[in-house]
């Protein structure tokens, strides 16, 4: 039964996330706001970091839930996971280095989406009887194209909360044992799962019942101490491996538009391969257009929907741009990716190849240690964000009275996921998250005008760029 059913998920896996549907659709629809934005997000982005700055705190008589700064943090915690370490390495096993340019490409559009996206929710955001800020697609569906698509915004939101459960935690979960159980192998330490799931359990409940503005909390420490330490090993590597950057970035934009050749371990990719594997990683990575960012920067205590927007473009930019980055050129400089080893790690989630090259070219070792506590802080992260977008899912379909229900229920599942196979929940996963996209692409094509409008105005009135 389970495999029949594994073969049918595969199937329409295939279909939804193939060339014919979402990654087309994602894509175009990027650069559609990009030009509708007459370029906005390359322009205004080093304005965006400047109010990424001033975020950090808020006017007292602005409305919202958690700092502008926070809300970031909270998206950036979703976003920011495996998809950052395992994610490349697939990207680059399965299309070759050409690959990573076809990810850089989603990032620098997707900064259009995710723009838009922060700006829609803040607009359309609704408060609860008990003083939450709400948003997301659901409410931007909902408010802004009218009653008669109130079957969409439905839709996304059932999408969204099974996905949450999926991709958002029970896969992460087992990241983190198999990762920590691994890595405490290589020292001949025998860790049992049910220690590791069990301290998953309770640091998960602490943070996660406590709600949103916990959440918040927690994320605004976390996400910048987690990125920062990962990539500060990465920057380590490209410091002490000067010579070899210059080669790794001109395979990159020469295999982008050649393929390569098997060479090694690689068994060889073309340009489509490239581009379907690029495009895929990428978008897997920042989740530009899948709609899930939206409903944490629906939380921010701003002034202006366009304010919010300029930070929800800078997801896409610090995840992939800076972050998968790193992560790539780690991997092209060590040449772990074409030695046999590289064919093991093709069939292993637990991000073998980045883990081999960060050990082989970090001077004094220790990668496996880096990428093991990438790893970990980034699916941990990836469960807090993903707790928050289920849990407006849920509030949107069952009132707001079903948010504490929900998170205590979402932390039950998170020793599940530590302990289970997740080859069924996998292939669920990655379809709800594909068919959580389709309504909130819908609505942002349809509600561009409005974005467009709103943009015209913010920057035509405001004089001033406090937050």
């Amino acid at each position: 039964m389970t495999a029949w059913l594994n073969g049918w998920l595969k199937i329409l896996n295939d279909f939804v996330w193939g060339p014919y549907v979402l990654i087309p659709l994602l894509f175009f629809t990027g650069l559609f706001l990009m030009i509708g934005l007459k370029f906005l997000p390359w322009r205004e982005l080093p304005r965006a970091f400047v109010v990424m700055w001033r975020g950090r705190r808020h006017h007292p008589e602005h409305k919202g839930e958690l700092t502008p700064f926070r809300a970031l943090m909270t998206s950036l915690a979703a976003t920011v996971g495996t998809g950052n370490i395992v994610g490349v390495a697939t990207a680059i096993i399965s299309g070759g280095p050409g690959a990573v340019f076809w990810m850089w490409m989603t990032a620098l559009f997707g900064m259009a989406t995710k723009f838009c996206e922060a700006t829609l929710a803040v607009r359309y955001r609704e408060v609860t009887p008990d003083g939450k800020f709400v948003g997301g697609p659901m409410y931007y569906i909902k408010n802004g194209l009218g009653a008669k698509w109130k079957w969409l915004a439905a839709l996304f939101a059932v999408f969204g909360m099974l996905a949450s459960f999926g991709i958002g935690n029970m896969t992460q979960a087992n990241a983190i044992t198999e990762n920590v159980v691994k890595l405490c192998s290589l020292y001949d330490f025998a860790l049992d799962k049910w220690i590791v799931a069990t301290l998953l359990f309770l640091l998960a409940g602490v943070v996660l019942v406590g709600g949103v503005k916990r959440i918040g909390a927690v994320a605004g420490t976390l996400v910048p101490v987690m990125a920062l330490v990962y990539c500060a090993g990465g920057l380590l590597v490209l410091v002490t491996h000067l010579d070899k950057i210059p080669d790794a970035i001109g395979l990159i934009f020469q295999s982008a538009f050649t393929g390569h050749a098997a060479v090694g371990g690689f068994a060889g990719a073309a340009v489509a391969e490239a581009i379907r594997f690029g495009v895929a990683r990428g978008l897997f990575s920042n989740e530009a257009g899948m709609g899930s960012a939206p409903i944490a920067h629906a939380t921010a205590i701003v002034d202006h929907p366009v304010k919010q927007g300029l930070l929800g473009m800078l997801d896409p930019f610090l995840d992939t741009l800076v972050i998968c980055t790193l992560s790539a050129l780690v991997i092209l400089i060590s040449g772990q990716w074409t030695s046999p080893e590289v064919m093991a790690a093709k069939a292993d989630s637990s991000g073998v190849l980045t883990a081999l090259s960060f050990n082989a070219v970090m001077p004094g070792g220790g990668g496996f240690w880096l990428v093991t506590f990438g790893l970990v802080t980034f699916a941990f992260s990836t469960i807090l964000g993903w707790c928050v977008y289920g849990e407006r899912c849920a509030i949107y379909l069952f009132g707001h009275k079903a948010a504490l229900p929900f998170r205590i229920l979402f932390t039950l599942v998170v020793p599940l996921g530590a302990l289970a196979k997740l080859s069924l929940v996998w292939s669920l996963a990655d379809l709800f998250n594909g068919l959580m996209a389709l309504p909130n692409l819908i609505a942002l094509l349809l509600l561009s005008p409005v974005v467009f409008a709103l943009t015209r105005d913010f920057f035509r009135t405001k004089k001033e760029w406090e937050v």
